[in-house]
């Protein structure tokens, strides 16, 4: 009785110690972390936002929380080995069907690498919670900011060391969308001055799985800026059917 009694209290005893303070604020590090990177990704419209960058770091934080502190009464055993790495490197392993799910390659053109690193890097920050590194998990956190925030800034500078070219662009959306002063805008801002543009109605050709009426946008732009960078970004509207610069590759 006195050792069935001992044995449930160390059973109590290992049961709330890995429910403690500590691990519940690990996850609560993991949770305002996350929401960070995800309102920004949020308020940039991208793919993955709030909801889905919370997730995966809070989920990556119970996982190494779960590693450590879960198989507690399992030590001792006979035939049993403790390696809470094990776990650790199967978050990694599976954070890539996420990430792997927000690359899109359309011809020359891939989309949603900055995404997908971004929620490996929300992986990693929520790992680091749950490991007990909150110290390093706010580091990489400031270091997203800092990439995605101030690397754009520096580059735009650097452009501007650069002496403008001209190109003419090519683009085709679906008329009635409301989508011209969208492009000029997105055109502008990325500080290219648009000399002259033509636009012309026509129709989908044949291969085209969605017959219907597009208008097609020339363009000749002056700027520091490369066209493919333009090119890219109108890519994603909603609503454009394909753009490329005339000579060079189409979306």
């Amino acid at each position: 009785m006195h050792d069935g009694t001992v044995g449930l209290a160390a059973g109590l005893w290992e049961f709330g110690s890995a429910q403690g303070g500590r691990q519940f604020t690990e996850l609560t590090i993991a949770l305002v972390l996350s929401t960070a990177i995800g309102l920004e990704r949020t308020v940039q419209q991208k793919s993955a936002g709030l909801r889905t960058h919370t997730l995966v770091g809070v989920g990556s934080a119970l996982f190494m929380e779960v590693s450590q502190h879960g198989f507690g009464a399992m030590l001792g055993m006979e035939g049993v080995a403790f390696d809470p790495s094990r776990v650790a490197a199967q978050i990694v392993s599976g954070i890539g069907f996420i990430g792997g799910g927000l690359i899109f390659v359309r011809r020359n053109s891939v989309r949603g690498l900055t995404t997908a690193a971004t929620v490996w890097l929300t992986c990693a920050i929520g790992m680091a919670c749950g490991g007990g590194l909150p110290l390093l998990a706010l580091g990489a956190t400031v270091i997203h900011f800092l990439v995605v925030r101030g690397y754009p800034v520096i580059t735009d500078r650097l452009s501007m060391t650069y002496p403008e070219s001209s190109g003419v662009l090519l683009l085709t959306y679906r008329s009635g969308s409301g989508l011209l002063p969208r492009i000029l805008e997105e055109t502008t801002s990325l500080g290219l001055r648009v000399v002259a543009v033509t636009v012309e109605n026509g129709s989908y050709p044949e291969p085209e799985p969605e017959p219907g009426r597009v208008s097609t946008v020339r363009m000749e732009l002056v700027g520091r800026t490369d066209l493919s960078r333009l090119v890219t970004v109108l890519g994603d509207l909603d609503g454009v059917v394909r753009v490329g610069t005339v000579g060079g590759d189409e979306e």
